[in-house]
């Protein structure tokens, strides 16, 4: 369970003990990040404030970058690979495109459940995937989990995002290994059912259309609704936490890797152990509204006013590795 406390919210502003603090001044790390570059710039500032180490980057959707580095093999000047989602981190582990991290100090601090069986990758934030509704039209007793809004008394009242994006294919490919294919198979063609309206492109729109009154129910990521109410205090929106009397509710990850090919793997390695400790954990997740990977560092206070949660306990590696399955399962169904 995520603990709620804001006392060492502090730790934002204090740095990270026992690291370096010079570096020579030609030291730079190459990173390759499917993390947008507002998300991530402010990290790697403060590390090159903080140890001298200058950090190149590229940003791209994670496709692109995949086929970059496996397109540029040992040539590569990427040191690191950063991306959102599991299953693109399992994508680009499984193409052999990520070393094998020995680091103790990353076990300690991130979750079995949240990491890589292989070492390869390691989570860094957590994002929650679970239902929102409209905080007037809708009963929090009415609502469990994923599963429910199957049942006919949503029908018409139901917005979902594409499909196509891979945080649903992943919410799918983790619901098959709960609940088994055939199973899931008729949760999510009950979705289709009950939908109000087409699927939306993002979770935004989702929200919108909640908002509007064209739906009641939707399932986002967490961090669009912290990006909502930011923009509005009064949002008439409300998270529930799905499947607390079940398996818990769905959490995915950011994360990050050492690549194959990497030129400087030991400077890759400090800074991915430096992105799991405790001032870059808890900037990571204010950033974007998500949750450090590292439990031992609390969220912001306005994610925590949100109340703790019982969360999935799979491996996440598990969305990457049956994420085809998903695809299929939900075309079969009809979700577009």
């Amino acid at each position: 369970m995520k603990s709620i406390s804001s006392l060492t919210w502090c730790l934002v502003a204090v740095a990270t003990l026992g690291l370096p603090l010079v570096a020579a001044a030609d030291e730079e790390l190459v990173v390759y990040s499917a993390r947008q570059e507002h998300l991530i710039k402010p990290l790697f500032d403060r590390y090159e404030e903080e140890t001298g180490v200058r950090i190149r980057y590229v940003t791209d959707d994670a496709g692109p970058l995949i086929q970059r580095l496996d397109s540029e093999g040992r040539r590569t000047r990427a040191d690191l690979f950063m991306t959102v989602d599991a299953g693109n981190l399992w994508q680009a582990g499984e193409r052999d495109l990520l070393a094998e991290t020995d680091s103790e100090r990353l076990r300690e601090r991130i979750p079995e459940h949240l990491r890589d069986p292989e070492d390869r990758w390691f989570g860094l934030s957590l994002r929650v995937r679970t239902i929102v509704h409209h905080a007037e039209r809708v009963d929090p007793d009415e609502l469990g989990g994923y599963a429910d809004l199957a049942d006919p008394r949503w029908e018409d009242r139901l917005c979902l995002r594409t499909s196509r994006k891979v945080y649903n294919q992943s919410l799918v490919a983790m619901l098959m290994e709960t609940h088994g294919r055939e199973r899931t198979e008729e949760i999510v063609s009950g979705w289709v059912d009950n939908l109000a309206a087409r699927p939306f492109s993002n979770d935004t729109q989702v929200m919108q259309a909640i908002e509007a009154g064209q739906c009641d129910v939707g399932i986002v990521n967490s961090y669009y609704f912290g990006r909502l109410e930011t923009a509005d205090p009064e949002l008439p929106l409300r998270l529930h936490w799905a499947d607390q009397e079940d398996a818990g509710v769905h959490v995915n990850i950011s994360g990050a890797g050492i690549t194959r090919h990497a030129s400087n793997p030991e400077r890759a390695q400090h800074f991915l152990e430096w992105l799991a400790d405790e001032e870059a954990q808890a900037l990571f997740g204010a950033l974007n509204h998500e949750y450090p990977a590292n439990p031992a560092i609390p969220p912001s206070p306005q994610v925590a006013a949100w109340g703790p949660f019982r969360e999935q306990l799979i491996n996440v590696s598990i969305a990457g590795e049956r994420q085809r399955e998903a695809v299929m399962l939900m075309d079969r169904v009809g979700y577009r």
